[in-house]
C-alpha cells in the first residue's frame, strides 16, 4: 500500500542501522529481500517475532562462501532496485559481490552500504560500535550532566545518524536514476550523519551562543525553562518554556511572580532558578502536575516509561504504537494520506522465504532445486 510499492531492494544481512533503514523503506511498500547467511545470530531475542528492525521482509537464506550462492544473490542484484549491506569495508568485495560488480550486472542499481566510520579514512577498517561513532562526532561530548557524558541510547548513532541517512540517500539516488539512467554507490557513515544531527550545535558553538561544555546551554538541560524535574513520587515532569507567553502560563500555574525572576535568561541566574522550580516539583506527584497542566501552553509533560508511552491518550487517539501478531511496536512514520504505510510481515526467522520468494524474483523450480545441490542453501 505505501508510496514506495514496486520498489525491489536486497538486504544483505546486518545489524543495527542497516535493517533499521531497512525497516523505513518497507514499511513504506519496499519489496525488501533480506539475505540470510547459515546460522545467522539470534541477538540475544527469545524469537524472530521480537526483531521488530526486520518486520516487513522476506528472507532466503544463501550461503555466500559457495560460488552458487554468490551467483544467486547476483541474478537477485539484476531485479533489484536497490541494495543494502553493512559489512566493513572490503568485505562485500571479497564475497564478490561488491559494488563494482553488482554495478556491472545492472548499471541502474543504488548501492546502499553502512558502516560507522564510512568507506575509508585511517579508521575505515576498524572494529567500533555506536558510542564509539558518536565519540568522534562531539555528540556523546555534549549529551549528560557536567560530570560526564551520557550515551543516548542508539537513538542518536545507529538510527538517527546510520539508517536514516542511508534511508534518505538511497531514496535520494532513486529518484536520480530515474532521470540518469545510472546506478550509483551511497556511502552511509553514523560519523558523517551524527556530524550532521549537531549541525544546529556546531552553529551556535561558531556563533559564540553555545557553551563546549555540558548542562550549560539551552537546549542540553542546562537553561532552567528546558530541563526535566522530579516530582514527590519519583517520576519526572518536562519543561519547556523557551518563550516567554509560554513561561507566563507556567509561572501562572505555580503561583508565581515574574519579577521574584530578574533576567530570566542570564547564565548566571539558570542554577538558583532551577533550585526553585525543583522544589515545586518536588511537592506534588507527576500526575499531579500534568493533570494541573492540560490544556494549557505552559508546556509541562510527563515523562513516561516503555510501558507507559504506548497507553498515553494521544499516542492511543494517533496510533503511535501498533500491536501486530502479539507484538506492542511504534507504528511506521512518517503518515500519507493516500498510500498508507502499514506492517504486514512479523519479522521472519533465518531463510524462512526462501523458495518462494525466489519464485517471486525469477528463479525456476529447477533452478531452485540446482541452487539445492549446489550448497546454496541447506
Amino acid at each position: 500500500m505505501g508510496p514506495l510499492q514496486g520498489l525491489r531492494i536486497v538486504e544483505l544481512f546486518c545489524i543495527g542501522p542497516g535493517p533499521f533503514a531497512g525497516m523505513l523503506l518497507s514499511d513504506m511498500g519496499a519489496d525488501i529481500l533480506r539475505i540470510d547467511r547459515p546460522q545467522e545470530p539470534q541477538l540475544g531475542y527469545p524469537d524472530y517475532q521480537y526483531r521488530t528492525l526486520w518486520r516487513n521482509r522476506r528472507a532466503v537464506q544463501l550461503d555466500l562462501a559457495k560460488p552458487a550462492g554468490v551467483e544467486a544473490v547476483l541474478r537477485l542484484v539484476e531485479h533489484a532496485d536497490g541494495l543494502i549491506e553493512g559489512y566493513r569495508p572490503g568485505v562485500a568485495e571479497r564475497l564478490g559481490i561488491g559494488p563494482d560488480v553488482c554495478l556491472q550486472r545492472n548499471p541502474r542499481l543504488v548501492y546502499g552500504r553502512m558502516t560507522g566510520w564510512g568507506q575509508d579514512g585511517p579508521l575505515a577498517k576498524q572494529a567500533g560500535f555506536d558510542i564509539n561513532y558518536i565519540s568522534l562526532t562531539g555528540l556523546l561530548s555534549a549529551v549528560g550532566p557536567v560530570e560526564k557524558p551520557v550515551p543516548p541510547l542508539i537513538a542518536a548513532g545507529d538510527f538517527g545518524g546510520g539508517g536514516i541517512f542511508l534511508a534518505m540517500g538511497m531514496l535520494a539516488a532513486l529518484w536520480e536514476v530515474q532521470r540518469s539512467g545510472r546506478g550509483q554507490v551511497v556511502d552511509a557513515s553514523i560519523v558523517d550523519g551524527a556530524s550532521n544531527l549537531m549541525a544546529y550545535v556546531y552553529g551556535g558553538l561558531a556563533g559564540g551562543a553555545w557553551q563546549n561544555q555540558r548542562a550549560a546551554n539551552t537546549v542540553d538541560g542546562g537553561h532552567w525553562r528546558y530541563s526535566v524535574y522530579e516530582c514527590s513520587d519519583g517520576k519526572f515532569v518536562s519543561v519547556a518554556v523557551m518563550m516567554d507567553p509560554f513561561l507566563k502560563v507556567l509561572f501562572e500555574k505555580l503561583g508565581l511572580n515574574a519579577n521574584d525572576f530578574p533576567e530570566p535568561n542570564s547564565r548566571k541566574n539558570w542554577p538558583v532558578y532551577k533550585e526553585r522550580l525543583a522544589a515545586i516539583f518536588r511537592t506534588q506527584p507527576r500526575d499531579t502536575w500534568v493533570a494541573m497542566f492540560a490544556g494549557t501552553d505552559g508546556c509541562v509533560a510527563p515523562v513516561l516509561d516503555l510501558t507507559e508511552a504506548p497507553q498515553h491518550p494521544h499516542n492511543k487517539a494517533r496510533g503511535t504504537f501498533v500491536e501486530h501478531e502479539g507484538v506492542l511496536q511504534p507504528a511506521p512514520a512518517p503518515r500519507f494520506s493516500r498510500t498508507p504505510s502499514e506492517i504486514s510481515r512479523r519479522p521472519p526467522a533465518n531463510g524462512a522465504d526462501t523458495e518462494s520468494a525466489l519464485q517471486d524474483w525469477g528463479f525456476t523450480n529447477g533452478e531452485i532445486g540446482d541452487l539445492r545441490k549446489r550448497g546454496a542453501f541447506g
